[in-house]
């Protein structure tokens, strides 16, 4: 009998691995309609994608609200925090959004479009005064001069204007589509956040039933690890790119540079790169101001730029980051060169709070083989 059962096994291993490869095969043999159908698939689900997204990053100060709210003395409140605690945070979003849709977006959008228009005679002006410089100037090199000359005769306006910028953007976006998909994202993520309680329950049953108690035990523990150092990162690094991007535009304003606004957003926006993001930033800003300003407004803006650059690094951005990832930072150079080089902008952005989780894993890891092989409790 034991034999029939060994032998039953071997024939039942063996008809999945037969399976497997045959699969194996299709995919491989299919490659592009497979390819097609996963496209196809994103394409479905990435509203509900979106809504997870959306309910993940508004879940902590969702969950702040309600604590607040069910302290209420008021039962109507209180029984009703859950609810009302969502109702309040996307009062609070749609609120914001109609602050960036009528204050900030028409600024940078006035900005984007000056600057495109006006780009190719900046451009032309930046080569003149290049063709003024003394012969034996620096700037003047072989490799210098190679690449000005590579450029020279380009006619940036054939593909840097609005009109053909605005031709990309209707080829590209279905608006009714995106439309319906913004708003299934936002229902989404709504009723999630009302039935968040259930949804985790149900997980936390199908992984217990899946898996043993100590493993359920691990996954629970890294699973809480990985949301907090995700959402603390995403948080402060974003309230840290929101204080720098409104200090740099009042510095820049002060200064007069031209597109201040704008130049403001790009240094926030890639504030939020770790090391490598101030620095493409405060390049993309100075060629900008440079072409736009001359050298002496570009000089002073770089030098205004790298003070709060340090003043972010030194105070502001440690008591709002603080020391929560505990990470050293040649780790997250390191990280942030991988992932900007297999993943580009965002790989360079996650990199971070990948490379703490990985760390934690690693030194559990470690600790682990240690204990079970020198006994250690």
């Amino acid at each position: 009998m034991k034999d029939l059962k060994d032998n039953w096994s071997k024939w039942v291993q063996g008809f999945i691995l037969i399976l497997l490869a045959i699969i194996l095969y299709k995919i491989l043999d299919n490659f592009s309609e497979v390819c097609d159908w996963f496209n196809n698939f994103f394409d479905v689900v990435g509203p509900f994608l979106a809504g997870i997204l959306i309910a993940y990053l508004l879940y902590m100060p969702s969950k702040k609200i309600e604590k607040a709210y069910k302290k209420s003395k008021l039962k109507i409140i209180s029984k009703r925090a859950r609810n009302l605690s969502v109702l309040t945070i996307y009062i609070i979003v749609i609120l914001l959004l109609i602050i960036i849709i009528n204050f900030i977006l028409p600024v940078l959008t006035k900005s984007v479009i000056e600057l495109t228009n006006n780009f190719q005679g900046y451009y032309e002006t930046a080569i003149a005064k290049y063709s003024e410089l003394p012969e034996d100037s620096f700037m003047k090199s072989e490799k210098v001069n190679e690449f000005i000359q590579n450029i020279k005769n380009i006619d940036l306006s054939e593909y840097i204007n609005l009109s053909k910028i605005t031709e990309y953007a209707k080829g590209a976006i279905n608006v009714v589509s995106v439309i319906f998909d913004i708003f299934v994202a936002f229902i989404v993520s709504i009723y999630i956040l009302i039935e968040r309680n259930q949804i985790l329950k149900f997980i936390q049953k199908a992984v217990l039933a899946i898996f043993k108690l100590e493993t359920y035990e691990n996954i629970e523990k890294y699973f809480n690890s990985t949301n907090q150092i995700f959402f603390k990162f995403l948080a402060s690094q974003f309230l840290d790119a929101v204080v720098v991007g409104i200090l740099t535009t009042i510095a820049m304003t002060i200064l007069q540079i031209k597109y201040a606004p704008l130049l403001g957003f790009i240094i926030g926006l890639f504030n939020m790169i770790p090391y490598f993001g101030a620095i493409i930033a405060v390049v993309i800003s100075i060629i900008i101001t440079l072409i736009t300003g001359g050298i002496s407004q570009a000089l002073w803006m770089a030098i205004v730029v790298i003070i709060l650059q340090q003043i972010d690094a030194n105070i502001i951005n440690p008591k709002i980051v603080g020391d929560s990832l505990k990470i050293s930072p040649l780790i997250i150079i390191l990280a942030v060169t991988i992932g900007g080089a297999y993943f580009g902008v965002l790989g360079m952005f996650l990199a971070v709070p990948v490379a703490a989780v990985l760390k934690i894993l690693i030194e559990d890891y470690f600790d682990y083989k240690i204990k079970s092989k020198y006994n250690v409790q």
